[in-house]
């Protein structure tokens, strides 16, 4: 599946990150992925792609980094339209001299890392959907090595040119490059899983146990979550850098509006809401 499969209306949207030092990280991702910075509304940091935007930054310099057990972000996902993108795009890394890991998930093809301030970023592309396996509801997923060499030969590109002076220039991101999924630590996968399954009609589509995969229309995962780092974490009482929101577009807000009457805290604007999960994390809720 390219990025351009995948149903537009029901997607993630910009992903907010509280930056401790906005100039270096907005710097961090416009070298990494080619990305505009545009003025927010309200003194923020707009990273776009193609007039899409993928990621605010609001500087936080005030707030400490969080640790590894507080529920957060685990990563953005950004998702390329095909595999001779992400080859071009791992070739690019190669040259900042990054410091990357990888997995063939089966579904997609992924390169993971984290920016200056600890969050984690993953950038991938889908494998065709019809090479997707379903059982029961649940796509098959797992975590194998990623062929770089095939990924970057898909490119035009040979792995033994990498750091050489016949390397292309990196153009950035292509049009249609969005964040695919972003994946979210919590106290409790199979809770978080039932919180944002019926609140946002989320399907789970792979149950791990200690983290959980949840998506509209059969796609792979749009949300993930995971207790690896924060079990049986509560909801934090003090803020933290790191993830300031996540935008997600489902397909029936006043569906949405009426299951969330009875959450604490939330605030109906008319065109989206924004809430928190039990552990804080903030989500804004459009119309997809």
């Amino acid at each position: 599946m390219t990025a351009s499969a995948v149903p537009v209306a029901r997607r993630v949207g910009a992903v907010t990150l509280l930056a401790r030092d906005l100039p270096r990280l907005s710097a961090f991702y416009v070298a990494l992925l080619g990305l505009t910075p545009v003025q927010g509304d309200h003194g923020d940091t707009v990273l776009e792609a193609h007039g899409t935007p993928l990621l605010r930054l609001r500087a936080a310099p005030g707030l400490p980094a969080p640790t590894v057990s507080r529920p957060g972000l685990y990563h953005t996902a950004f998702l390329l339209p095909t595999r001779a993108d992400l080859g071009r795009w791992l070739a690019h890394a190669a040259r900042l001299g990054l410091r990357i890991g990888s997995g063939d998930h089966l579904v997609s093809e992924a390169f993971y890392l984290s920016d200056p301030e600890g969050n984690g970023i993953e950038v991938y592309a889908d494998r065709p959907a019809q090479d997707w396996t379903w059982e029961g509801g649940q796509v098959r997923m797992d975590t194998v090595a990623v062929d770089a060499a095939a990924v970057l030969a898909e490119a035009g590109l040979d792995a033994a040119a990498l750091g050489g002076p016949d390397l292309p220039a990196y153009a950035g991101v292509p049009a249609g490059t969005r964040v695919g999924h972003v994946h979210l630590k919590v106290g409790s996968a199979a809770q978080a899983a039932r919180f944002y399954g019926d609140l946002l009609g989320l399907d789970i589509v792979a149950d791990l146990g200690s983290a959980a995969f949840l998506s509209w229309d059969r796609y792979h995962h749009h949300l993930g979550l995971n207790e690896w780092h924060t079990a049986g974490q509560a909801r934090p009482t003090a803020p933290a850098a790191g993830l300031g929101g996540v935008e997600l577009y489902a397909p029936d807000l006043a569906a949405v509006r009426e299951r969330a009457r009875t959450l604490p805290g939330v605030e109906d604007a008319g065109d989206h809401l924004r809430l928190r999960d039990p552990w804080g994390n903030a989500v804004t809720v459009y119309q997809g």
